[in-house]
């Protein structure tokens, strides 16, 4: 079989019909003969039964993909899905709302499947090159130079925000020359004193200063032949500048205290998320010395900017983090991708893997909500960034956008527009600042959550996080109605 896109119009009889009444467990109404075959099943034996008992080690679990079907009001399509026991096989997935039980009281879910062809499992695209995730036009061109500057020696200067992973170019361009297999050397500029940076660049010889009680082989010495990157390129002070242009020019360096210098053979390679132009202005950074470090130049797009590659990274992550702590945390839900598109990233690819790791230890399920990141949504709902993004020199500029956003990119094939939650009066991205089970919900945030969802109690739901089963439960509990709450 090599066809494994599934139609988005079904119309066969669906392999797996499950049903969910007032207590809220998913109930087996009938499975195919394929579906039993794949899952080692007794064909008599199966209606009737609890979804998730009767599939206890699939992944994600059936349940979740049905209840992601009613919550988000729109079908699944092309999921990969791993029965662990006792075929061990991965199947493609189609997940559609069946309407209503016959008894008019249940709710159905319709799976369809195909199965994948043997060693294709779940499926990884390319993501990206050298190390690099990403499919976007910016990063295509940065694999371009990364490709075209490998095998020249000339300086490079890697550019762009905190957070983008400027060292991973420097390791990748060091990784594809022939100086591969040599030392790589990395210096952050930054995180060392002013003082001390001479003498960790270049070295020392004993004595040299007060507490240099032997000789000191500085960093460009162990890099000899190799490559060194240095990290806040702009941040060195003048006086290593100075030394630092004579390596360049010449490829003699001498050790601090020394009178004699000694060949060096390095390629050099900076980063900078500041414009070393600004500091040529400024008078903190050599002419002369920004004409050498600068020959080639490689800049990395900001996070905001390439949002089409935030999936491909949140997939490498979870990745990352499922053998890290040993969870099978699978995915995230559409609406959840959505958000994290949706946002601005100040602190780029960075951010996202921290907010990723926070979320991933939280969470107990296979898929990841969009819930599970409000509480992150109300911490960085005031947060001043600075002069980065849409609006430079803003003296309070807001890290979330309206969402949806102006131009979404669109997660799912149908083009829906993600409808996790409604624009705020103010025009920013309105979450609830609840971080409380659902449990407490109380008539004040149900009101609240209508007014913001214009009356639409699925909406409504969405806001606060829950099921809109959950939402009428309470709204029962509470003596409230659609009339009440102006829903």
């Amino acid at each position: 079989m090599t066809e494994t896109i599934l139609s988005h119009t079904p119309v066969r009889a669906p392999d797996l019909v499950v049903s969910r009444g007032a207590g809220g467990m998913w109930r087996v109404e009938a499975v195919s003969q394929a579906l039993t075959h794949w899952a080692g099943l007794e064909p008599q034996a199966v209606a009737g039964r609890i979804l998730k008992e009767l599939f206890p080690e699939v992944s994600p679990g059936f349940d979740y993909l049905a209840d992601e079907v009613l919550v988000g009001e729109r079908p699944l399509r092309n999921i990969t899905v791993h029965l662990l026991a006792p075929a061990d096989c991965y199947l493609l997935a189609e997940v559609l709302e069946g309407g209503l039980h016959r008894d008019y009281h249940e709710r159905q879910v319709h799976f369809y499947f195909k199965p994948l062809p043997v060693g294709q499992g779940r499926q990884h695209p390319p993501v990206g090159k050298f190390g690099l995730v990403g499919v976007s036009p910016g990063m295509q061109e940065v694999y371009r130079k990364i490709a075209l500057y490998a095998a020249s020696d000339a300086a490079v200067v890697v550019t762009g925000e905190t957070g983008t992973g400027k060292e991973l170019v420097a390791r990748a361009l060091h990784e594809q020359s022939e100086r591969r297999g040599r030392a790589f050397v990395a210096v952050n500029c930054s995180a060392i004193s002013p003082e001390l940076l001479e003498s960790e660049l270049f070295g020392h010889e004993k004595g040299a200063f007060t507490g240099a009680v032997r000789a000191h082989r500085g960093r460009f010495e162990r890099a000899h032949q190799g490559t060194i990157f240095l990290d806040e390129i702009g941040d060195m002070p003048l006086a290593a500048q100075t030394k630092l242009l004579r390596v360049l020019e010449e490829g003699h360096l001498e050790r601090v205290g020394s009178e004699q210098s000694q060949k060096v053979d390095v390629r050099v390679i900076g980063a900078t998320n500041v414009p070393l132009e600004r500091m040529v202005n400024e008078g903190r950074f050599r002419a002369d010395l920004y004409h050498r470090v600068a020959v080639l130049r490689v800049h990395l797009p900001p996070l905001r900017r390439r949002s089409e590659d935030v999936p491909l990274l949140v997939e490498t992550f979870l990745e990352m983090f499922r053998g890290k702590y040993r969870k099978p945390v699978l995915r995230l839900t559409s609406e959840a991708l959505a958000l994290l598109q949706a946002y601005l990233w100040p602190g780029n690819v960075r951010e996202l893997r921290n907010v990723l790791e926070r979320v991933f230890v939280e969470t107990e399920a296979e898929v990841i909500g969009a819930r599970a990141f409000r509480e992150w949504v109300n911490e960085r709902q005031d947060f001043t960034p600075g002069d980065w993004g849409p609006e430079p020199g803003a003296g309070h500029t807001r890290i979330v956008p309206p969402y949806p956003a102006v131009d979404p990119v669109r997660l799912l094939s149908g083009g829906h527009r993600p409808a996790l939650v409604a624009p705020a009066t103010d025009g920013l991205l309105l979450m609830p600042r609840r971080t409380t089970k659902p449990a407490d919900l109380d008539e004040e945030e149900i009101r609240s959550a209508c007014r913001s969802a214009g009356g639409n109690l699925t909406a409504a739901a969405r806001l606060l996080g829950v099921h809109r089963a959950t939402l009428y439960r309470y709204m029962k509990k509470l003596g409230l109605d659609r009339e009440a709450l102006g829903c």
